[in-house]
């Protein structure tokens, strides 16, 4: 893992366009921000080519799309892809409702998606391996989540984040596993998008986006873990205010000494 990445983000704050889930748009704001990059959110889709010049990534997360927003999504692509911006798609609840999967397939049929971030749910969806998703929750299934994940890689052709107790980075050809964890991070809602965007910071400043997933996984799971050994156990709130404190104050070598992959 490239862990000089983080000194480049912070010293070159790259700007993330965001299609945000109407959910999480502060958190994930302010720890992009607490991380050093620059967020922008945008629900106009006149803006999209103003935009797409001027960043780095886009991100895209299904959260909350409806029929009415499909414009602005598909604007947002069409600019990121004429301005050779990489797209993040956060396909959340894709294995629950036929809307949202639908809705993912044809974003990954029609745009040069470079990360989709997802838990095992809905990677399985998209891979198209049997698993009883629930909402927004991983759900339940069975299976080798390295495989499904790297199956997935290899259908879209691009790098999937499998992401949970343990993150599973999978290319065409290879799985990285980051085994950092900690059980505040996923009680948090927004946890998930938040990693998308931290990806997505990080695809903004290298085309290896292999690398890029790696360490935006491996910076949010050592976050985590860093900022829960300082708040009790069932401290959500606490922890979710803290867990920014953290990503500002993140290092490389703190990263280092407690990282664990495989």
């Amino acid at each position: 893992m490239d862990l000089s990445l983080l000194t480049e983000l912070q010293a070159t704050q790259p700007v993330v366009v965001n299609y945000a889930n109407f959910v999480t748009p502060n958190f994930v704001a302010n720890g992009l921000n607490a991380l050093g990059a620059s967020p922008i959110m945008t629900q106009e889709a006149t803006e999209t080519e103003d935009l797409l010049r001027i960043a780095s990534a886009l991100v895209i997360n299904l959260g909350t799309i409806n029929q009415q927003h499909e414009p602005l999504v598909w604007a947002l692509c069409q600019s990121a892809a004429k301005a050779n911006k990489p797209i993040i798609l956060d396909p959340v609840a894709a294995g629950a409702t036929a809307y949202r999967l639908m809705t993912a397939l044809r974003l990954l049929k029609e745009f040069p998606i470079a990360i989709i971030r997802g838990n095992s749910g809905e990677i399985a969806a998209l891979a198209g391996v049997d698993w009883q998703a629930k909402g927004i929750d991983a759900g339940e299934g069975a299976g080798d989540l390295a495989n499904i994940a790297k199956t997935c890689a290899q259908k879209y052709h691009c790098t999937v984040v499998l992401s949970g107790e343990t993150d599973y980075i999978a290319t065409e050809d290879n799985v990285t596993l980051v085994l950092n964890n900690t059980t505040l991070l996923p009680a948090v809602v927004g946890s998930g998008d938040l990693l998308s965007s931290i990806i997505g910071a990080f695809s903004g400043i290298t085309d290896n986006y292999d690398e890029a997933a790696q360490i935006g996984c491996g910076v949010l799971a050592c976050a985590g873990e860093i900022t829960s050994e300082n708040v009790g156990d069932n401290a959500t709130g606490t922890f979710s205010i803290r867990l920014l404190d953290t990503l500002s104050r993140l290092t490389p070598d703190k990263i280092k000494k407690i990282l664990k992959t495989r």
